[in-house]
């Protein structure tokens, strides 16, 4: 079983899409349908949306998110906890040189 589609919902959407396209995700706007605007980008064929959170979907509150970057992606090798716009704890693993 793979994890495919990822969700958040966000009371500072664009701070969030700022803060993990700062951590190398390339995302696209879209909408579906009626629904609102949200961002959208691809983690080796897993889909990670942030939505705007409203009433009917508040912001995902606690989550603790894991995330690795191959080496060279211009961060420091090892671990780093980060804290998103919302709050979220987000874990980066930057792979070390080979």
């Amino acid at each position: 079983m793979d994890i495919d589609l990822l969700v958040i919902y966000s009371d500072e959407l664009d701070a969030c899409r700022a803060f993990y396209a700062g951590l190398g995700l390339t995302f696209a706007k879209e909408r579906h349908g009626a629904g609102p605007e949200h961002y959208a980008a691809e983690l080796d064929g897993t889909i990670f949306e942030l939505y705007p959170s409203s009433a009917r979907r508040p912001a995902t509150g606690s989550l603790r998110l894991g995330l690795t970057l191959p080496a060279g992606a211009g961060a420091t090798p090892g671990r780093h906890t980060l804290t998103d716009p919302d709050g979220r704890t987000v874990v980066l693993t930057v792979q070390e040189q080979t």
